[in-house]
């Protein structure tokens, strides 16, 4: 409140008048009155002298005008820069996939358009981004699963993420237009780490199917994966985005894995109740923008 004084405090510097300074500030005079009033009692010191029908500043007053002119302008700066949200820290969470064949050009857009925002980028399981974001650890998430539908969470669908089973040119399935469940029996096969929606999914479906199978290996990362795939050591699911490159360079097949089950989709995730910043809203906005609206 003691803010508001002070800018009263240099309107009546100004003009040298309770009744002047109430007149461009919008107040009743009395209002202005009072308001010195309580900064003459917060400071214990008259600020104000009056010398016939004329105010003029006491010594003290003198003193304190150059430190309100400087509030004043810090809280306006502040204003500001809140309101555009142009510098500090962001916190993004995602998988790795995302992290290293979907987000980069964004990111880097970001960089450009918001250089004095710091982007804080953390990888982990999808389970684990939507706790951090539920427990306001992070700003927002962006996952590969099926429609997250958590009553507490805004969710923007960017896409549908198709899954494909990855192989070298010359494994069995490679000319299979699509592979099914019942394709994998008797399959060596390369999956990611434990948390992983899709590799949750694929082992369901074979247990459910009771297609026999081997696990010859899992790893977190999507290029350790693709590169025991080119060795031979097993076929591996993965999104298509992920083998993009590979396919073009014609150096791994990619056929669409057909489960029958719900799809999955790349989402931006965060709190209902987070407050987006001007900078975090318009880079989800260009993010999400080639998929859907909001869940």
């Amino acid at each position: 409140m003691e803010l508001v004084y002070l800018h009263t405090f240099r309107e009546v510097a100004r003009w040298g008048s309770f009744t002047r300074a109430a007149e461009e500030l919008g107040y009743a005079q009395p209002t202005v009155t009072a308001q010195m009033q309580k900064l003459e009692q917060s400071y214990g010191v008259p600020l104000f002298e009056r010398f016939g029908r004329k105010l003029r500043l006491t010594q003290a007053g003198e003193v304190l005008l150059p430190y309100a002119n400087e509030l004043n302008r810090l809280y306006g700066e502040s204003k500001d820069v809140v309101s555009r949200q142009l510098s500090g820290p962001i916190r993004i969470a995602t998988i790795d996939t995302l992290a290293a064949f979907y987000l980069p050009p964004y990111l880097q857009m970001f960089r450009q358009s918001f250089p004095d925002v710091d982007l804080i980028l953390q990888t982990g399981s999808e389970a684990t981004i939507l706790q951090q974001i539920r427990e306001g650890l992070v700003d927002v998430g962006f996952i590969y699963d099926r429609l997250c539908t958590d009553d507490d969470l805004v969710t923007r669908v960017v896409r549908e993420e198709e899954l494909v089973i990855v192989m070298p040119p010359d494994h069995r399935l490679a000319s299979n237009l699509a592979i099914t469940v019942h394709d994998l029996q008797g399959e060596s096969l390369i999956v990611t780490e434990e948390g992983c929606t899709y590799r949750g999914m694929l082992l369901e479906t074979l247990r459910d199917e009771g297609v026999v199978h081997r696990i010859a290996c899992q790893f977190s990362n999507p290029e350790a994966i693709k590169q025991c795939v080119r060795c031979g050591l097993g076929a591996a699911l993965l999104p298509r985005m992920a083998v993009e490159k590979e396919i073009k360079e014609g150096s791994l097949r990619a056929v669409p894995f057909q489960t029958g089950k719900p799809p999955f989709f790349i989402q931006a995730v965060y709190h209902k109740k987070k407050w987006l910043s001007q900078a975090m809203e318009q880079w989800i906005q260009s993010v999400t923008s080639e998929g859907g609206g909001v869940v």
